[in-house]
């Protein structure tokens, strides 16, 4: 064990670790937040903790230590940032809805969004305040929010998430980020405006999921499972709202309206009768979502795609689901607490996650 020794005697790496350890999933919440992709927020955060440990000998506590780790982690991010591109979804990329009768694009070369593997609970979110800006402890975290930080220049992203999501004051973040008080107030303005023009209309208006009780959303989930694994396409369509949103990254495409949904399913999903398809529930970006284990020629059922929901508590159905496939299927379904085939699961009278 290595020692650090200051004015009021020596620090060991125990030390550092006791004060800073009770942080790290926040951090990485935060570092998601700024870069949208949880693979480098979780380096990120590495990065951001062998920084503190290099300089806690010289922490004089005029900060807490969240304080402290969230400054190093934002400067952290902004530096990665000038050298990396925007992770978009597919319907951030501009354009139509895609016709679900054209054939499948694939695009490896754009850095996509990811989801985040954690519960609301698991990252401290601040308070709420001002509820006309002030981005909620669900919202701070959902896909939806996530996106549309991508739309912003990196500089407005950190004011905005500071501000808005971490409720610091103003001296605060001039002070993180090296520049006035009124450039902060600025940066926020633009960043304010520029979210609501990049959002959904129906996302920057949506209300709580929470309204609905946890027996309708079990229910509602349950029935959109055993559409899938029945492998009954219309009993799918049927889970979505009118404007619904299917996106699979890191295919191009995105598709609206349950029509357009169940012909995409029925033309390109290679589960062919019911049993094909067994999906188990996890939690991603602090929304219900599923494991989807295709059975595979040799008869097993692998991993296959991870799909994050969006549910429309007043029409009871969903409103979006972005189903991430990935090179690393296996490895992505073990960061969200699935097992490698669904028969290691446990049985499905332990509640789900999400209840």
């Amino acid at each position: 064990m290595t020692m650090t020794t200051t004015a009021d005697g020596p620090i060991s790496d125990s030390d550092f670790l006791a004060a800073a350890e009770p942080y790290r999933r926040e951090i990485v919440a935060h570092c998601y937040r700024m870069t949208g992709s949880h693979h480098d927020a979780e380096d990120l955060t590495q990065e951001t903790f062998l920084r503190a440990w290099k300089a806690y000998d010289k922490f004089d506590h005029r900060a807490s230590v969240r304080t402290w780790l969230h400054k190093i982690a934002t400067n952290t991010c902004l530096t990665a940032l000038q050298s990396s591109q925007r992770r978009p979804l597919p319907s951030g990329l501009g354009g139509d809805a895609f016709d679900p009768t054209d054939d499948l694009l694939q695009n490896h070369e754009v850095p996509w969004l990811e989801p985040f593997a954690g519960t609301v609970d698991e990252i401290a979110p601040a308070p709420d305040a001002d509820p006309a800006f002030v981005v909620g402890a669900r919202e701070s975290i959902r896909l939806a929010f996530i996106a549309a930080l991508q739309h912003l220049p990196e500089r407005q992203r950190a004011v905005l998430i500071l501000r808005d999501v971490l409720q610091w004051r103003a001296a605060e973040v001039a002070e993180t980020i090296g520049v006035t008080t009124a450039t902060v107030n600025s940066l926020l303005q633009r960043a304010r405006a520029q979210l609501e023009r990049a959002r959904p209309q129906a996302d920057a208006a949506r209300s709580d999921p929470s309204v609905l009780d946890d027996d309708a959303k079990r229910e509602l989930l349950a029935r959109y499972v055993s559409a899938f694994e029945r492998y009954d396409v219309d009993a799918i369509a049927a889970m979505f709202t009118d404007k619904a949103i299917w996106e699979m990254p890191p295919f191009t495409g995105w598709y609206q309206g349950p029509d357009a949904i169940g012909t995409l399913i029925k033309r390109n999903c290679p589960a062919e009768k019911a049993g094909d398809q067994i999906m188990l529930p996890t939690v991603a970006n602090g929304q219900p979502a599923f494991g989807l284990y295709m059975r595979e020629p040799d008869g097993v059922h692998r991993p296959f795609q991870l799909q994050v929901l969006d549910i429309d508590p007043a029409a009871r159905k969903v409103r979006h689901t972005v189903a991430f496939f990935s090179r690393t299927m296996e490895e992505d379904f073990a960061r969200f607490g699935l097992p490698a085939t669904p028969y290691d699961a446990p049985a499905r009278t332990t509640p789900a996650p999400w209840h």
